[in-house]
């Protein structure tokens, strides 16, 4: 059975999840970038987790779990996404077919490492990957991934597989779409609530969150023995955690600089830009720090924990800072 495609607007997308959202709100009649989902939903942050694992490594974000930017997203703009998982891969199937047939694209979770259209060296297990499937023909599906640059197609068998991976942020074969039309349309007044939001976040008072998360990491790090390999092994994966999961440290502070240019124009608050400007600045900071960190991991320079850690007790500085001052200029 062939399921005609729906006209879906696939747009390149800096992250997946504020991706999806902004392409499912779009294809749903309101128009919506994707740095204003992701700087709506309030999600960017830090923490730094040890007590979760990721491939036997500690946990380190840059944003807030998984589906915070679909809710968040939700909650600003006064929607509701219906979600959806299922007991087994039969279940979620049918129930995708059915949804495809009525016309409707929807968006989905899955592990990335069983998408065999994404790059091999970009393929590991990370169960919170967003698309959108918006058709079938035969016995393919067409998915809108938002970080790849066109759409692709995706064998029944290998989506059944990613949509049902197991482990840590098992999907269990997540859909979701919007339900509905936004009760309320952007405005100052949500943008300044969002910015409060994500600035309580990064100025929180816990130790393992926010600016005082970086503190936390940076201590981490200098703490380590630059002769131990499984020490080298924890740098590695805080540059991996940085730059290839997810869109990374820098990556997000590039994406919330846009949502401030955008609240700028949309506003009239010319000094959204002034801050935009300086958070471009602390993204390629962050950017410096992988990079030092990079070359150490592929042997090119001697490890040195100490400098390491006194450029992440730097980033710690400025994002304290900037957040505060942004705060600050809403009053």
């Amino acid at each position: 059975m062939n399921t005609a495609a729906i006209d879906f607007p696939h747009r390149h997308a800096a992250h997946c999840e504020s991706g999806v959202v902004a392409n499912l709100l779009t294809h749903q009649g309101m128009p919506l970038s994707e740095p204003m989902a992701f700087g709506l939903s309030g999600a960017m942050a830090f923490a730094y987790l040890p007590f979760i694992r990721i491939q036997e490594m500690p946990m380190i974000a840059y944003r807030l779990p998984p589906k915070a930017i679909l809710r968040g997203v939700a909650k600003a703009l006064g929607i509701r996404f219906h979600e959806e998982k299922f007991r087994s891969p039969e279940a979620g199937e049918q129930r995708l077919n059915a949804l495809l047939a009525q016309g409707r694209a929807v968006g989905a979770q899955a592990s990335v490492y069983w998408l065999s259209y994404c790059p091999e060296d970009m393929r590991f297990h990370f169960n919170a990957h967003n698309l959108v499937i918006f058709g079938r023909d035969g016995d393919e599906y067409l998915i809108s991934d938002p970080v790849v640059e066109k759409p692709v197609r995706c064998g029944r068998a290998e989506l059944s597989r990613a949509r049902f991976a197991r482990g840590l942020l098992a999907p269990k074969g997540l859909i979701y779409y919007a339900e509905g039309t936004p009760a309320r349309s952007i405005d100052e007044a949500m943008i300044r609530k969002a910015i409060r939001r994500t600035g309580r976040i990064m100025r929180a008072p816990l130790p393992l969150v926010g600016y005082r998360g970086i503190n936390a990491l940076a201590r981490k790090i200098e703490s380590l023995d630059a002769t131990d390999l499984e020490a080298q092994r924890i740098v590695g994966h805080v540059v991996r955690m940085q730059e290839e999961i997810g869109t990374g440290g820098a990556g997000f502070r590039f994406l919330y600089a846009a949502f401030l240019q955008e609240a700028a124009q949309l506003t009239g608050r010319a000094h959204f830009n002034e801050f935009a400007e300086r958070l471009l600045a602390i993204g390629d900071d962050w950017r410096m720090f992988a990079l030092r960190a990079a070359r150490m991991v592929k042997g090119r320079d001697a490890y040195d924990m100490l400098a390491l850690a006194t450029l992440l007790r730097g980033q710690a500085v400025q994002e304290n800072d900037f957040f505060r001052d942004l705060g600050a200029s809403l009053s």
